[in-house]
């Protein structure tokens, strides 16, 4: 088998599609399987593949974490006659996944599909609904010729399928349970940061309107004073509303930038809750990385975030951009030492049968069964 990947981002990025897209070929790599990348350069020159082919590119405004590039065809026909994959994916509608779809036509090769954002979401959250019309009408064009359209959520499947998506397989996310873990040293983190509260309350993900990340700035000035005086917000990322938060923001409440690896593991340990109030998740990898770290979420009752979290059992999930019922949830858990405790150990638990190998054989037997239609119809015709 021989897979041709089509992405508008790619590993050193720092967001869920590129994360989880080195994942994937690491595994086809583990598993001797070839793959070829096509994708955009990064702001970083720090990776560097034969299997990977990198081309010019510049931000997309609506997400700065996909780039728009601009595609050399000439060389990306020439690699994919030389490469002869059985398979091609897209992974993200942008130029060079219209790249993919364009040479599966072309060249005659089953095409696959992965939905990872919500841009519909995001249009509500830059005052841009009215482009909701073009943006389903462009979506249905895009993928209308993948052989599965494989989506991280059964809420995100839903979705789809209401919109008369079809050919739609839930293809979910793993957590590295051996990275995240409950057992790193708090006091290290709260040295580390200058932490004297008793309590920690923890954000990770993109600083950006659709993150809703005002209701999460709201909450945090909601708290009554006689619980608020015990606890800490780390926040942890970065984005286009950072300076702006933090001109508002307590002074209970750091700013951390981007982590990752065991520095960002290390805070997810040391938190005892998670807050999440992001409506537009397709999945909600932070959330998973949380609980496998032994820390309830908090998390808003939409997107794939609600498939995650199984409310009153590994942590609570609210209305979303409801300040109350956050509030209440925070009190509650702080309040409830023994109840928080168990909803660390469930969390933990669920986070263990999140096993990424598992998940990506079910993906490769997908693409098995779209290659193998492929040769059955060429034998027959």
């Amino acid at each position: 088998m021989k897979i041709a990947i089509f992405t508008d981002t790619f590993h050193p990025d720092i967001n869920g599609v590129a994360r989880t897209l080195k994942r994937l070929t690491n595994f086809l790599e583990d598993r001797g399987i070839a793959f070829k990348i096509f994708a955009p350069d990064s702001y970083s020159d720090e990776y560097h593949s034969t299997n990977v082919h990198l081309f010019k590119s510049r931000s997309f405004f609506l997400y700065p974490e996909c780039r728009l590039a601009f595609p050399n065809l000439p060389h990306i026909r020439s690699e994919l006659k030389s490469f002869s994959p059985d398979l091609i994916h897209v992974a993200t509608p942008f130029n060079i996944g219209l790249c993919g779809v364009y040479f599966a036509k072309k060249l005659n090769i089953p095409l696959v599909g992965s939905y990872h954002t919500n841009f519909e979401d995001y249009l509500h959250y830059y005052h841009l609904h009215f482009l909701s019309k073009i943006h389903w009408n462009y979506m249905h064009w895009f993928h209308q010729t993948c052989r599965k359209l494989f989506v991280p959520s059964l809420e995100t499947h839903l979705q789809l399928k209401h919109h008369g998506f079809s050919n739609l397989e839930i293809w979910p996310r793993g957590v590295d349970c051996q990275l995240y873990h409950p057992h790193y040293d708090k006091n290290a983190v709260q040295n580390l940061y200058s932490i004297k509260a008793r309590y920690l309350l923890t954000y990770v993900g993109r600083l950006a309107p659709e993150k809703d990340i005002q209701t999460l700035m709201t909450v945090s000035k909601s708290i009554p004073a006689e619980i608020n005086e015990k606890l800490h917000w780390l926040i942890v990322g970065d984005g286009p509303l950072r300076k702006e938060l933090e001109a508002q923001a307590a002074v209970n409440m750091t700013f951390t930038g981007f982590l990752n690896g065991t520095s960002l593991a290390e805070v997810y340990s040391a938190s005892d809750l998670f807050v999440f109030p992001s409506p537009t998740e397709t999945f909600g990898n932070v959330v998973l990385e949380s609980l496998a770290s032994g820390t309830p979420v908090i998390g808003a009752n939409a997107g794939g975030v609600k498939n995650i979290i199984k409310s009153g059992v590994t942590g609570y999930l609210c209305r979303p951009g409801n300040t109350q019922e956050f509030c209440n949830a925070i009190i509650h858990l702080l309040s409830n030492d023994g109840l928080r405790e168990q909803m660390a150990s469930a969390g933990r638990d669920y986070a263990l049968t999140q096993r990424w190998d598992r998940i990506f054989e079910d993906l490769i037997w997908h693409y098995r069964n779209v290659i193998d239609e492929q040769n059955r119809q060429a034998f027959i015709s």
